[in-house]
């Protein structure tokens, strides 16, 4: 049984209508890429963590898989820059242009800084030099993922730290899923937001929003973003999801500034959590909301979760296969509570 079939038979008790799957391009749809670098060659590890020698990745984005080779060529000619590399990562965004971090052992001196500065220059990219408390950047170019909402063109920074939807083809698709269907809104709550990918796009649909994240990187990309689209009814707070919760209990906390929650009108509440799906907490605080938005990668946490959520219903649901040949897939769901007096 394939990984569609399995998810359809899961998922078929508790929302038994037609399921989309938007499929993506077996090849050339990874907009973020990690590799160890080992014997003057990129490195992956397959499940029994043997090492896969390589010198460029087919599921790369177009961008990274031209550069691949010619880079690691670069690289190994040059010991200045070679020596002391442990690790390469790529992003990629819709405009073509490539960030590359080069993660060392060691801190890295100015002649190798020197170097990487002249093959960023040849190569027109963008550099970013990381060793334990040291960055460097080759240039001050922001990054940025542009989203075409038909109306309206948005950047959404973000950076080598920053969680970003991998899959240059399907997280289109997935926003405007999004905003296809959801519907009687008034504002958001979102827990997990990262760089904002969904916070940005939904605040067109939605009177206000406000939007937690945890991770002091993404918060800073997620703020650059609402300056330079010059976006108004967004707040956002350093918060875990705990902390909400701890909040919605009567704490305070001096991230939240002077934001207060009951000044909302919350219709909806979005979760886009890790693999290990929502605890019990978390749950808890869903149970607060008419609707929810719950973005998954992990049928199995999924389905976990939505048997907790006994008075919601699952209104709409779409599956997207973001990393081809593999068995994950993501969900993307609208959830709308029972009214149990009819």
């Amino acid at each position: 049984m394939n990984k569609f079939k399995k998810a359809i038979n899961e998922l078929n008790p508790y929302f038994n209508k037609k399921i989309d799957i938007n499929l993506s391009p077996p090849q050339h749809y990874r907009m973020r890429c990690e590799f160890s670098y080992k014997n003057s060659s990129y490195v992956m590890f397959d499940k029994q963590k043997n090492y896969i020698y390589m010198d460029r990745f087919n599921v790369a984005s177009r961008p990274i898989f031209n550069i691949q080779p010619i880079l690691l060529n670069l690289i190994n000619d040059n010991f200045l820059i070679s020596k002391n590399l442990f690790q390469i990562n790529f992003r990629s965004n819709n405009e073509n242009k490539i960030l590359i971090t080069l993660i060392y052992r060691k801190k890295v001196n100015n002649e190798a800084l020197h170097a990487i500065d002249m093959l960023s220059a040849e190569l027109n990219i963008t550099i970013y030099v990381r060793s334990k408390n040291f960055v460097y950047k080759t240039n001050n170019e922001n990054f940025y993922e542009l989203v075409d909402l038909g109306f309206q063109q948005i950047k959404i920074f973000q950076s080598d730290k920053t969680f970003f939807q991998p899959n240059l083809y399907l997280y289109p698709k997935m926003v405007n899923f999004l905003i296809e269907n959801i519907v009687n809104c008034s504002d958001l709550l979102e827990l997990y937001c990262g760089v904002g990918s969904f916070t940005i796009p939904l605040s067109y649909k939605f009177n206000n929003i406000f939007a937690t994240e945890n991770n002091r990187e993404s918060i800073s990309m997620l703020e650059k973003t609402i300056d330079v689209n010059l976006i108004k009814n967004i707040n956002f707070s350093r918060l875990n999801a705990e902390e909400v919760i701890d909040v919605y209990k009567g704490k305070s906390f001096r991230r939240l500034k002077d934001i207060v929650l009951t000044d909302y009108n919350f219709s909806h509440i979005l979760v886009d959590p890790p693999r290990s799906g929502l605890d019990d907490k978390v749950i808890d605080l869903l149970n607060r909301f008419e609707n929810i938005i719950y973005i998954s990668c992990n049928l199995d946490t999924y389905i976990r979760d939505i048997k907790k959520l006994t008075n919601y219903k699952i209104e709409k649901l779409s599956i997207f296969d973001q990393f081809v040949d593999t068995e994950h897939l993501e969900i993307v769901s609208i959830l709308k509570k029972i009214n149990l007096e009819t």
